[in-house]
């Protein structure tokens, strides 16, 4: 396991939990968190025990996006171009490229590019008490950290509009009418939650959620005939894993599959 200086990350049967552990600016964004981010989803990329990823926040925040505070390397002005090509893409790319599915459990303010990263994450479990913002347009920015495709891949064009251009507060309570989070819950309740969904991805066919992955992203900006075509492909792909074999053999004994994640 690499060494973390602001992230906390833990292996528990099969499940790497994630904690952003900059409680005292919200978990906000520096050049260091950024670099342990992506160095724990290259983690979880290579290690076969990590069969899901939980992501989270120490303390009262899940992100409260880019500390602007944060010295750029080297001095002078920061350049928000290199911070998005160096930084921010490369995060979200490898979230996105995760062949294992990816939970937010979104336990506080989720902004900006905090925001971004939970919408990157593939399924979304927020606190009653947890908003996201599109905070951008508050200092005269727009979207980035893929919130533009996020929000009109989820929400639609009008609504996404909407949201990056006020750059108002989603609650929880919206979030979930605007399918921006699969679920909310009591914030005492969060952490267990978050376990029974994760435990049910870790016991579950591994690389047949990392197919999905890849079909809901390709699927947007696909035909029909091509959506047919590349469900071909993933179909003989997923026929061909020992998943899949062992679970027809138990169906066929009447037992419950074991999925080995292979």
């Amino acid at each position: 396991m690499p060494d973390f200086q602001t992230i906390l990350a833990t292996l528990s049967n099969g499940i790497f939990t994630i904690t952003l552990n900059r409680p005292e600016v919200y978990n906000a964004f520096n050049e260091q968190l950024t670099t342990d981010l992506i160095d724990a989803f290259k983690e979880a990329a290579k290690n076969d025990e990590i069969r899901v990823v939980v992501l989270t926040g120490a303390g009262k925040a899940f992100c409260s996006g880019q500390d602007l505070k944060d010295a750029p390397t080297g001095g002078g002005a920061r350049s928000l171009r290199d911070s998005l090509e160096r930084r921010y893409n490369p995060l979200i790319r490898a979230i996105r490229k995760l062949p294992k599915p990816v939970i937010a459990a979104v336990n506080g303010v989720a902004a900006g590019a905090g925001a971004s990263l939970a919408l990157a994450c593939d399924y979304r479990i927020m606190s009653e008490n947890a908003k996201l913002i599109e905070v951008f347009v508050r200092i005269g920015l727009v979207p980035d950290s893929g919130s533009s495709w996020f929000l009109v891949k989820n929400c639609g064009v009008a609504k996404a509009f909407e949201l990056a251009a006020t750059g108002d507060d989603i609650p929880a309570s919206k979030a979930l009418e605007y399918s921006l989070t699969n679920q909310v819950v009591p914030a005492n309740e969060l952490e267990s939650e978050t376990l029974k969904i994760a435990t049910a991805f870790a016991t579950g066919p591994t690389k047949a959620y990392g197919y999905i992955k890849r079909m809901i992203d390709r699927a947007a900006s696909m035909s029909l005939d091509e959506a047919l075509d590349y469900e071909v492909f993933m179909q003989e792909a997923a026929g061909r894993t020992k998943d899949y074999t062992n679970a027809v053999e138990a169906f066929r004994e009447k037992k419950k599959a074991a999925f080995t994640g292979n």
